[in-house]
């Protein structure tokens, strides 16, 4: 058994590639000096689901940014099928049309765009 900061510490674990619980023998060659902290299990999985919350974050907001990327890369499109149209006879409603699809693709949701 180890002491680690006064607590007890019963089970250790290591990450490795994958999570490992320590051997004793592990437990007693870490906590003699090596400046390893050990951490309980239950410190563990606050710091994993710390980290995890993290990684959904910036998950989200990374797909954000995606969508908002593909949205303004569809806007642009119907914007060079305006330009395509200069010169060419056709009725005005279609050109208006055209303009609000692009303007309704890049505010579809405006909170993104800030």
């Amino acid at each position: 058994m180890l002491e680690n900061n006064g607590a007890l510490v019963t089970e250790a674990y290591i990450w490795t590639g994958e999570l490992k619980m320590l051997s004793d023998f592990q437990k007693s060659f870490l906590a003699r000096g090596t400046g390893n902290k050990l951490f309980t299990e239950q410190e563990l999985f606050t710091e994993l689901e710390a980290v995890r919350r993290e990684i959904m974050t910036m998950s989200i907001e990374a797909a954000k940014m995606a969508v908002k990327i593909e949205r303004d890369a569809c806007a642009l499109v119907v914007d060079k099928m305006i330009e395509g149209l200069e010169g060419v006879d056709i009725p005005l409603s279609v050109g208006v049309a055209l303009e609000q699809a692009a303007e309704k693709i890049r505010n579809r949701i405006p909170s993104q765009n800030q």
